[in-house]
């Protein structure tokens, strides 16, 4: 699996949930902080994206994609002056509407919405997430991003006029929406960086040939006696070179993000099934089961056997 999927893959917890809004001005929803990340599609006609704090409404056109990936509350109205209503979150965590909202005006300017949440375990976030900035804004662009817009397409008509398996494919199309987000994301990032000339962070790191190389040696293979020279060889690099290349651009030297990723690896092991824990070792690159417990209890604050039972 390649790093951007795992990172999806290691952080997701539960199933995510998404609707269709169709509001008449004026309208405003005020959406609590949460665990997860959520999304706001802009289908039709406007809105403004309010911020947490001080920071500027954003206003956001038909077709716009906006990700929040840090789940800090924030608004969504079709003006930054209107009220905002707060949209209590249901016990599966979606985002019922707003209750008391007083009958629509039909003749008022209309906006559709894709709103959709996924639940996260910040408990092991993943660095290249916490490089994120607190709002992926992608405004629409005529023939740009074709896949995330084909994606969009999907997940509306799914949600517009569900079918039978609809139940099945939403899911399904709420994570490929995620991966192309963040795939978006990434892709301007590292186009910025090239024009800038001040490359820096995961965006950059993943944009690296010597950097991703390693990084994709990692997550292939997490459990090979991995050493400094060998990740730097794989990029034709020496040594030192690559430590500092590395060490720059993901923020911590080749071996400790080796070390974080094994533990990673271990606890989604020991939450998706009952392989014995020798096997989890073996996996996660620990020849002996005493020394991955230790370091598991280490990194967790618990035995392994402890943190497979409350996980499950």
């Amino acid at each position: 699996m390649d790093v951007l999927s795992d990172v999806i893959t290691s952080m997701r917890a539960g199933r995510p949930h998404s609707s269709h809004r169709r509001k008449h001005a004026p309208w405003g929803m005020r959406f609590p902080a949460s665990e997860g990340a959520g999304f706001h599609v802009v289908l039709e006609g406007s809105a403004w994206l309010i911020p947490p704090g001080d920071a500027a409404p954003e206003r956001l056109g038909a077709g716009d994609v906006v990700f929040l990936a840090h789940g800090r509350g924030h608004g969504l109205a079709d003006d930054p002056g209107t009220p905002l209503a707060d949209v209590a979150p249901g016990p599966d965590g979606s985002w019922p509407a707003p209750v008391d909202e007083p009958p629509p005006d039909p003749t008022a300017p209309v906006t559709q919405l894709l709103c959709g949440a996924y639940k996260l375990n910040r408990a092991r976030a993943h660095p290249l997430l916490a490089h994120l900035p607190d709002a992926v804004h992608l405004p629409a662009q005529a023939g740009a991003h074709p896949t995330l817009r084909a994606a969009i397409d999907l997940l509306g008509g799914e949600l517009r006029t569900p079918q039978p398996g609809s139940d099945a494919v939403v899911p399904a199309l709420l994570d490929t929406l995620l991966l192309y987000i963040l795939r978006t994301w990434w892709l301007e990032e590292r186009s910025a960086a090239r024009v800038d000339g001040h490359p820096a962070g995961w965006s950059a790191a993943l944009a690296d040939p010597a950097v991703s190389a390693a990084l994709a040696a990692v997550h292939d293979d997490p459990a090979r006696s991995w050493t400094v020279e060998d990740l730097g060889a794989l990029g034709g690099l020496s040594r030192a070179a690559f430590a500092r290349r590395f060490t720059a651009l993901v923020g911590e030297p080749p071996l400790t993000y080796l070390t974080w990723w094994r533990m990673t690896t271990a606890g989604r092991l020991l939450r998706a099934d009952d392989a014995p824990l020798r096997t989890v070792a073996q996996r996660a690159g620990y020849t002996s089961e005493f020394a991955f417990a230790k370091a598991f209890k280490r990194e967790y604050g618990m035995a392994p056997g402890r943190y497979r039972r409350e996980a499950g």
